[in-house]
């Protein structure tokens, strides 16, 4: 494949079976804009990056049940491309994550956002006033398993895109989508560097949900950046020393930054947690890490 198809029907021809593929799929488009339920936006500090150089478009990958609507950007001349898989954050691919998957590829990569809810609903449709009821019709429903598939199927498309340099593959998330770097770290052994961004490490495992980060850091597969803030109300100080300590037991390559004075959600330059200066010195030592470790 020579660019990212820019229309629906040649979408639709790489994947003979498009009419059936969909039935598993609640979604089978991205949303447009930012999800409601992150709260007012912050103009004033809103990243938009410009398509100058680059090529971006909403994709379907198959995968387990259907066609997974996904946004994918990558530069519009050269390749192959290293791999940047790129992890959500709760609220969906959503404007913020799109406009990230753009930065990242003026930075080079192909980045791959899937939506990894669609077959369970749509987030940015939920309020602010409806953040619990979003976990629990939504992000509740999404197991571990499925999200491991979901980034092996994407993977798997990107090797298959002709436009790819997958053995330089690199994953990055953001808040719920931290917590699933440090698990495909564990789960990927093509990986070959994760940044997590504020992403839970700690928990009461469940059916969907069986094991955290701690739980995995012997079976880490590639090294993890994790970037915190020490004052991440959602994330105790404690449970990152709690990280650090076991990585340092396990004589891991991973590692953890804290930005001491920062909340959480410090990269989303669209909410008012936004610290600018910590944002672009974990952007930097992200891709600082990817080359670092063969990911770039």
């Amino acid at each position: 494949m020579e660019r990212i198809p820019d229309s629906k029907a040649e979408l639709v021809s790489l994947v003979p079976d498009w009419p059936l593929s969909r039935r598993g799929f609640v979604m089978t488009s991205l949303a447009t804009g930012f999800a409601a339920a992150a709260g007012p936006v912050a103009a004033q500090t809103v990243i938009s990056t410009d398509m100058q150089g680059i090529v971006a478009n909403q994709i379907w990958i198959p995968a387990t049940g259907g066609l997974m609507p996904t946004y994918v950007a990558m530069p519009d001349k050269g390749g192959p491309f290293p791999v940047l898989l790129l992890v959500m954050e709760v609220f969906g691919v959503h404007e913020h994550i799109k406009d990230v998957a753009r930065r990242a590829a003026k930075a080079g990569y192909m980045a791959i956002a899937p939506e990894l809810y669609a077959r369970q609903g749509d987030a940015t449709k939920y309020s602010l006033n409806e953040v619990q009821k979003l976990v629990t019709d939504i992000v509740s429903k999404v197991s571990d398993a499925q999200v491991m598939g979901d980034f092996d199927a994407a993977l798997a498309w990107a090797e298959k895109s002709g436009k790819a340099d997958a053995a330089k593959l690199a994953i990055t998330g953001f808040c719920w989508g931290g917590r699933i770097v440090w698990l495909y770290a564990a789960h990927q052994p093509k990986l070959k560097a994760g940044v997590a961004w504020y992403g839970r490490l700690v928990g009461t495992g469940n059916a969907m949900t069986p094991k955290n980060p701690l739980d995995l850091v012997k079976d880490l597969k590639a090294p993890v950046l994790g970037l915190y803030g020490g004052k991440d109300q959602g994330i105790p100080n404690d449970t990152v020393e709690m990280m650090q300590s076991e990585l340092k037991k396990a004589n891991s390559k991973s590692q953890i930054h804290v930005y001491a004075d920062s909340p959480h959600g410090f990269n989303a330059d669209y909410r008012p947690s936004y610290r600018e200066a910590d944002a672009k010195d974990g952007w930097k030592r992200m891709l600082d890490w990817f080359k670092a470790n063969g990911a770039a």
